[in-house]
């Protein structure tokens, strides 16, 4: 673990969660907004713009790398109550240049307002968009992190379910998997994790479900069947509340597709690859993301049958 990282971990707790008030959802949005400023922004080669598809708004970032036919679709986290692809801004134009592709980050609906299935609908509704736009499925990988990871994982077990097209992979960092809040780690990491307020999440449950059952797994894919679809990697910390819901969720994963990866990392705080400008674990592991993706890819085109096999 770098010098940097050690560091960061000790900033995080001291301004992060040390002084976290009672949650409130208007302060938690606030106080977001305010951080807006200090997220970097992209490097003048990378293109960026908003796309309005019917109701669904997605900002898409491209690189001088972006390959014109492969595309990310990109599910910010927040606790399904805040969030939005702007405050991603230094992290997408390098997911976009590791992966060589075109990442579509999506402005789903937030609760308290918009409760489950909404974030769900909009996910399905932008993924099968962007199928329809880009028309190969081999090409199309889905990513999210926290929140959104197990989004991700809960729109690949719904596109199966409705038999739609699903994506060659997904990404998951952090992976908020288990609303029902089973995971031993929520308890033994309560100290350890220097991010996240264990005492928060029920609240973001409540805000969330609005009294949904927390076992549907469309809203916690780790109460899900795995069969059908296809290889994930997880990123998470080993000091994090969440640990378990990755790890949990990676051992289904596995046995629905062997392909799928988990990547436990040493004391990294929660979804630590947001850290990037100042991280080396970060770039690292966005360069195991973009590993990842292509290996698939290679694996994918050498099973492809040549031109004899196919007659």
């Amino acid at each position: 673990m770098s010098l940097r990282a050690e560091m960061l971990r000790l900033g995080i707790r001291m301004f992060l969660k040390r002084h976290r008030q009672p949650f409130d959802v208007g302060t938690w949005r606030a106080n977001m907004h305010r951080m807006e400023r200090w997220v970097p922004r992209p490097p003048r080669s990378t293109k960026t713009s908003v796309v309005q598809a019917s109701h669904l708004r997605l900002h898409r970032i491209a690189t001088p790398a972006s390959h014109p036919g492969r595309n990310v679709l990109y599910l910010h986290g927040g606790a399904y109550v805040s969030g939005a692809p702007i405050y991603y801004r230094h992290f997408t134009w390098r997911i976009a240049n590791v992966t060589k592709s075109t990442v579509w980050a999506l402005e789903y609906r937030l609760a308290p307002e918009h409760p489950f299935p909404a974030a769900l609908d909009d996910a399905v509704a932008g993924f099968l968009w962007l199928a329809g736009e880009t028309g190969d499925p081999g090409e199309l990988f889905v990513m999210g992190d926290s929140a959104g990871g197990g989004l991700a994982l809960c729109l690949l077990m719904r596109l199966r379910d409705e038999r739609k097209p699903l994506p060659a992979a997904a990404v998951a960092m952090s992976p908020w998997t288990d609303l029902a809040l089973t995971a031993p780690s929520l308890i033994e990491n309560a100290a350890s994790d220097p991010m996240l307020n264990v005492h928060d999440v029920p609240e973001f449950v409540r805000c969330y479900l609005a009294g949904a059952d927390p076992y549907n797994p469309h809203a916690s894919p780790l109460y899900g069947d795995a069969f059908g679809l296809p290889p994930v990697l997880i990123h998470v910390g080993s000091d994090e509340i969440l640990r378990d819901d990755a790890v949990r969720m990676a051992d289904k994963l596995k046995q629905g597709n062997p392909r799928s990866r988990l990547e436990v990392w040493s004391r990294m705080p929660h979804v630590f690859q947001l850290f990037v400008p100042v991280l080396p674990e970060a770039h690292a592991a966005i360069a195991q993301i973009g590993e990842f993706i292509s290996n698939l890819r290679c694996d994918t085109a050498s099973s492809a049958p040549g031109p004899a096999e196919a007659r």
